[in-house]
């Protein structure tokens, strides 16, 4: 199933640190940009499952790509907005992005190179 995929449990990881980072912002911050990280965070699990069982694989990669794009969007906000820990925090959060967004284009391109051999 879907909660074997390496991908899924990188995603499950990053949502756990993102939870972890968000309980010490600020009450405003905690409400506002972290509010935005955690949705985000979980948007990507959920577009990983609905990958897993979707028909159309190409679109559901692809939003699930703007997803984790999102998701690092808001990590690099964080930052800028100084409500992290510190720059380890925001370079483990950044490092787990990255590396989703590695895996799902990988995703992204083998299913390419499938969609492709078909034509």
């Amino acid at each position: 199933m879907y909660e074997n995929l390496p991908i899924f449990k990188k995603a499950l990881e990053l949502n756990v640190y993102v939870e972890q980072a968000v309980q010490n912002f600020s009450r405003y911050n905690k409400y506002a940009i972290g509010a935005e990280l955690r949705e985000k965070s979980r948007a990507v699990l959920y577009a990983i499952y609905q990958n897993y069982f979707s028909t159309n694989k190409l679109e559901s990669l692809l939003l699930l790509r703007n997803s984790i794009e999102e998701l690092k969007i808001g990590i690099y906000l964080a930052h800028e907005l100084k409500v992290l820990r510190d720059f380890k925090q925001f370079e483990l959060l950044s490092k787990m992005a990255r590396e989703l967004a590695r895996q799902a284009q990988g995703w992204l391109n083998s299913q390419n190179h499938t969609s492709s051999k078909g034509s």
